[in-house]
């Protein structure tokens, strides 16, 4: 049975309508102002609102925004006892189904009715087959198929319908914006803005201005009112990576977003509402950083509603092969190469390295082995040579990050190409053959 509620003032006249709908086979609920409507909408599943335009404590064109955004899959038709046209086209724009005059229009109620049913029937048959494909689709982003990650995948997969905010924890390059992507993907607000910040990124004046915007004139250089990425977010998602890093004048404006939904602008003294779901995420431990006094315990109760863990890449080595795959085909795309296969004695120097910098360090490996590749194979030579000596010889991992990794390949490559030939290769390098025997005996090439 479908429910339609109905909002009037005129408590004879909201009866009179609602037996005529009661007689159609309609679950009929009443409110008398915006107030206890918002109540109704929150306790039952409401179909269809009949709201008259004229209420003790709003407008019901303006209220329909609220409807619109709170719940978007009812359909609302606007009643008033004075056709206004002005008003008739604004309700439209706000997303009214049908705008009608009390008494006048009568007789079209009930057509009205039956045809917003039908409307709101295919609200609710497209969000659910959105909802379907968000499932299916959003994490597929997230590569690997690890006992541990798919742990959190399933953590994600539960919060993201919700509102809730997230806290992701997890060492640098574990893919943490990933994640808050596809929660954002898989949430029903996929369609809305999903806006990311680096807090690490910006001094403490940069980053307020950047977060909640500034008026004109608020500080030297501020020549035009400039709107910050909490309100470019609204209706959307914000993701703060790093808030750990987050000075702590700043933590207490995002406690306020947090807690009320608004914040004051650098400038200004009337606070900016906002409907923003916050995705956080650090890979700092904030519990230790509470105890030194760098991090307030309020908002981290409040980041830490819902917390998940990311596996750093060395707790899920099963995955290497498969994000080694993917990251090879991505970067041979981009650089022109036909990279048909990665050779085992590849994958296996992948597996045996520790990763400290995670995800991204491996992305790095990747793309330095495809441009420095010539053939159709990912094989060991292409790897930096701290990967692809094993580690039985008692060589301490590297990362692949660093300048002595950058020299020891470029080292390794040059002898390649001279076959061996160390007097060639100092040449070639530029440095005394003394020079060049120290490094193959540091790097032990």
């Amino acid at each position: 049975m479908k429910k339609v509620l109905i909002i009037d003032d005129e408590e004879k006249l909201r009866g009179l309508i609602g037996r005529v709908v009661k007689l159609e086979g309609f679950d009929v609920t009443e409110a008398g102002d915006i107030k206890t409507a918002l109540r109704k909408l929150d306790q039952a599943e409401i179909d269809i609102v009949l709201c008259d335009v004229k209420l003790p404590d709003g407008n019901g064109v303006e209220f329909l925004k609220t409807i619109r955004e709170k719940y978007p899959l009812i359909e609302t038709i606007l009643l008033t006892a004075y056709g206004n046209i002005p008003d008739g086209v604004q309700a439209i724009k706000n997303g009214a189904f049908d705008y009608i005059t009390k008494g006048d229009d009568n007789n079209r109620i009930i057509p009205l009715l039956y045809r917003a049913v039908e409307k709101a029937e295919l609200n609710k048959r497209v969000a659910s087959l959105e909802k379907q494909l968000g499932e299916k689709h959003s994490f597929d982003a997230i590569i690997g198929k690890s006992k541990n990650l798919m742990a959190s995948i399933d953590l994600a997969t539960r919060v993201a319908p919700t509102d809730t905010t997230v806290l992701l924890l997890g060492e640098t390059g574990t893919g943490k914006e990933v994640f808050a992507q596809s929660i954002h993907q898989a949430s029903t607000r996929a369609k809305k803005p999903f806006v990311a910040i680096n807090c690490s990124a910006f001094g403490k004046d940069l980053l307020e201005s950047e977060m909640f915007g500034h008026k004109a004139g608020a500080f030297t250089g501020a020549i035009r009112e400039k709107k910050g990425l909490f309100e470019e977010a609204s209706t959307g998602t914000i993701f703060l990576d790093e808030v750990g890093e987050m000075a702590l004048e700043l933590q207490a404006k995002l406690l306020r977003v947090l807690e009320a939904g608004e914040f004051i602008k650098i400038g200004d003294t009337h606070p900016t509402k906002v409907n923003v779901r916050v995705i956080a995420a650090t890979n700092r431990d904030l519990e230790k950083e509470i105890a030194a006094g760098e991090f307030r315990s309020d908002l981290f109760y409040r980041l830490s509603v819902f917390q998940i863990t990311i596996p750093a890449l060395r707790e899920r080595v099963s995955d290497i092969e498969a994000l080694a795959n993917v990251f090879a085909a991505r970067f041979a795309l981009k650089a022109n190469k036909k990279i048909k296969s990665l050779s085992p004695a590849f994958i296996h120097a992948l597996e045996q390295n520790t990763w400290n910098g995670n995800i991204r360090e491996l992305k790095n490996v990747i793309e330095r082995s495809v441009i420095l590749t010539d053939g159709p194979v990912l094989d060991i030579e292409s790897l930096p040579m701290e990967l692809s000596q094993t580690r039985n010889n008692g060589d301490k991992s590297m990362s692949a990050f660093s300048m002595a990794s950058a020299e020891k390949i470029h080292l390794q490559k040059v002898l390649n190409y001279t076959n061996g030939n160390k007097a060639e290769a100092a040449r070639l390098l530029e440095i005394g053959i003394a020079t060049l025997y120290r490094k193959i005996e540091e790097y032990k090439l």
